[in-house]
C-alpha cells in the first residue's frame, strides 16, 4: 500500500481534430469506417467480467442505411439483471476499499485509450451506429467523454481534499463513502460520451454500476464497455445490460439494494424512474440517489440590436447538427420585426446549401434521424404545420425513409407563440420561429419564460447590454445553461457544467464536481486526543 499525497494536475480539454482532406486521422477513421462496415458484429452482455449471451437479439443498423446489418446485440432479462446485481455487490466492498488514485489510473488510462489507439473506432462505431458526422462524434464520443474521465478523477480528488477544521485536542475528518448498494445507469442513443459519463461517474467514487445503455448506441457503447476492461476495470464494477427498459430497467428497480440511479433520456421516462422508485420506497435498504437530465424546448431570442449573421448561424447550428437530436438544440427563436426581413432571407438562403445524406460522405451537414419512431414522430409536427392556419413551412418539411431516416432541415413560421411546435419536444431537424413586434423585447421574453415547462438551455442575442441584463434577470429560471450572442448547444466539460431544472431534470451538472457528489455519501469523524474524564460542567459548581 503506497504511502504519500497523491495529486493530480488539472487537466486540459481534449483537442479536437479537424478531419481535413489529407490528413492522417481522416484517412485513419475512413478505414475503419470500411472496416465496420465490411463484418458484422456480435455484441455480448458482460456480467461480472463475464460474456453472457441470452439468443434474445437485437440487430444493429445504420439510420442512413437502415438495410445494412452492421451487427447484432444479445438482450438481458429479468434473470441476467439479478445476475449484475449479485455480481456488482459481490464486488462492491472489494472495490470501496480500492485506494482512490488506483480507481483514478483506470479511468485516466481510458481517456489515454479513447483518444489514441482507439480514437477511430470510437468515433467509427458513433458515425455508423447513430448516424453522425465526424465532428459530431469527434467532439462528443472522443474529447468530451475524454473529458469527463480525466475532470471527474481530477473533481474527486478535490472532493476528498475538503475536509473540515480541526480546534485543537481535536481530529475532524470527513470521508466520502459510496453509496450503499448499487447504482442503475440509464444512457441515451445521441451521445456516446453521456453513454459513458453516466456509468463511470459513479464507478469512480467507488460505487458499482448496472448500466443499461439506449438500444439503438449498444454499438459504441459496447466499444466504450471494451476500452474500460483493457484500462483495468475489475470485472462487476460496471456490467454492461443491452435491453428494453422493462427488462432491464423495471427489474433492476424493484431490487431492494438499488441506492441510484443515474439517468438521461427522456421526461416521460424519468417520470415513470420517480414513479416506480416511489412506490417501492418500503423495499429499498436506502433512500435511492435520483439523477436525471432530460428533456428541453430550447429558445434563442434576438433582441433588435443582434447581428443578423451571427444569429442566422447559430439559428443553423444550434437546430440541424445532429439532426437536432440534442437536448440542448434549438428548437424555437423569438425574432424581431425589425430584423425578420433579412434573417428571413439569410437563413433560408444558407438553409438551402446544406447537404444532407449518410454520415461516411464528410460533406453532408446533415445524417438520419435515429430510427423509424423517431422519424415518424417528427413528421408528424411537419404535417400538421402544412395542415395548419397558423404555421406555414418556410424551408425543408420533406423527407423519406426509403434508404435511410432522412428529414430535410424544416423552419416553421408560426403567428401563435403558443403553436405546438413551441412548446412541445419534437428531438429533430425542426425549428419553429415566432416573429414579435420590436418593442416588445422585455414582453417576450416573459413569453419565452412560460411557454415551456422546460428549463435547459437557451440563449439570447444583442449588442445591447441592457438588453442582455433583461434576459438575464427575466429567463433567471428559464434555463440551467443560459447562453449570450451563442448557439444553446455545445456545452464543454469544465467550461459549461450541463443541466436543467423543471421538467429537464435535477440540474446535478454533469461536467463539474457537483454531479460527483451525488455519488457519495460521506461520512463525518471526529478524534479526540484526550477525553473527558468527568461529567461535570463548570456551571454546576456552587456559589
Amino acid at each position: 500500500m503506497g504511502s504519500g499525497f497523491f495529486k493530480l494536475q488539472e487537466p486540459a480539454n481534449e483537442p479536437v481534430l479537424d478531419y481535413l482532406p489529407g490528413s492522417p486521422e481522416r484517412k485513419e477513421v475512413k478505414e475503419k469506417l470500411q472496416e465496420l462496415r465490411s463484418r458484422e458484429v456480435e455484441i455480448p452482455l458482460i456480467i461480472g467480467g463475464r460474456e453472457v449471451r441470452t439468443n434474445d437479439m437485437g440487430r444493429i443498423a445504420p439510420p442512413h442505411d437502415h438495410g445494412h446489418t452492421l451487427g447484432k446485440y444479445h438482450k438481458a432479462g429479468e434473470k441476467e439483471v439479478q445476475e449484475a446485481v449479485a455480481a456488482a455487490l459481490e464486488g462492491k466492498d472489494e472495490w470501496a476499499r480500492t485506494p482512490w488514485e488506483d480507481r483514478a489510473a483506470i479511468f485516466k488510462k481510458a481517456a489515454e485509450l479513447l483518444t489514441g489507439p482507439y480514437r477511430s473506432w470510437i468515433n467509427a462505431a458513433t458515425m455508423l451506429g447513430q448516424s453522425k458526422t465526424i465532428h459530431q462524434a469527434e467532439i462528443e464520443a472522443c474529447c468530451e467523454l475524454a473529458d469527463f474521465l480525466r475532470f471527474n478523477t481530477y473533481y474527486m480528488t478535490k472532493i476528498y481534499s475538503d475536509q473540515p477544521f480541526s480546534p485543537e485536542g481535536f481530529w475532524n475528518r470527513m470521508e466520502y463513502r459510496p453509496l450503499e448498494g448499487f447504482v442503475l445507469a440509464i444512457t441515451p442513443f445521441n451521445f456516446t460520451a453521456i453513454g459513458g459519463n453516466l456509468p463511470t461517474s459513479a464507478a469512480m467514487m467507488g460505487n458499482v454500476v448496472l448500466w443499461k445503455p439506449a438500444s439503438t448506441a449498444v454499438y459504441s457503447n459496447y466499444v466504450l464497455m471494451q476500452i474500460l476492461m483493457e484500462a483495468g476495470l475489475p470485472p462487476g464494477v460496471i456490467n454492461f445490460l443491452p435491453g428494453s427498459g422493462g427488462n432491464v430497467g423495471n427489474p433492476a428497480m424493484e431490487n431492494p439494494h438499488l441506492a441510484g440511479i443515474h439517468f438521461t433520456g427522456s421526461t416521460e421516462i424519468f417520470h415513470h424512474v420517480w414513479r416506480t422508485v416511489g412506490n417501492n420506497m418500503e423495499k429499498y435498504k436506502v433512500y435511492p440517489r435520483l439523477v436525471g437530465e432530460t428533456g428541453g424546448k430550447d429558445f434563442v431570442v434576438a433582441h433588435r440590436s443582434a447581428r443578423i449573421d451571427e444569429l442566422v448561424t447559430a439559428l443553423i447550428c444550434g437546430a440541424f447538427e445532429y439532426q437536432g437530436q440534442k437536448c440542448s438544440a434549438a428548437s424555437r427563436a423569438y425574432i424581431p420585426q425589425n430584423l425578420w426581413p433579412q434573417v428571413e432571407e439569410e437563413l433560408l438562403e444558407e438553409i438551402k446549401t446544406i447537404k444532407m445524406g449518410p454520415a461516411e460522405d464528410f460533406t453532408n451537414f446533415v445524417n438520419a434521424v435515429i430510427d423509424k419512431k423517431a422519424f415518424d414522430k417528427i413528421i408528424q409536427y411537419i404535417e400538421g404545420a402544412k395542415a395548419d392556419p397558423n404555421a406555414e413551412i418556410l424551408i425543408g418539411g420533406g423527407y423519406d425513409d426509403s434508404k435511410g431516416y432522412f428529414i430535410e432541415p424544416t423552419v416553421i413560421l408560426t403567428t401563435d407563440p403558443h403553436y405546438r411546435t413551441m412548446e412541445e419536444e419534437i428531438f429533430g431537424p425542426v425549428l419553429t420561429i415566432y416573429v414579435y413586434p420590436t418593442e416588445e423585447y422585455r414582453k417576450t421574453l416573459e413569453l419565452c419564460d412560460r411557454t415551456s415547462p422546460y428549463g435547459l438551455t437557451g440563449s439570447i442575442f444583442a449588442r445591447d447590454r441592457a438588453a442582455i441584463r433583461d434576459a438575464e434577470d427575466i429567463l433567471y429560471q428559464a434555463a440551467g445553461n443560459f447562453y449570450i450572442n451563442d448557439k444553446p448547444t455545445a456545452a464543454v466539460v469544465n467550461q459549461q457544467p450541463f443541466g436543467g431544472a423543471r421538467a429537464s431534470g435535477t440540474n446535478d451538472k454533469a461536467g463539474s464536481y457537483l454531479n460527483l457528489l451525488r455519488w457519495v455519501s460521506p461520512r463525518a469523524i471526529k478524534e479526540t486526543f484526550v477525553p473527558p474524564v468527568d461529567y461535570r460542567y463548570p456551571f454546576m459548581e456552587e456559589e
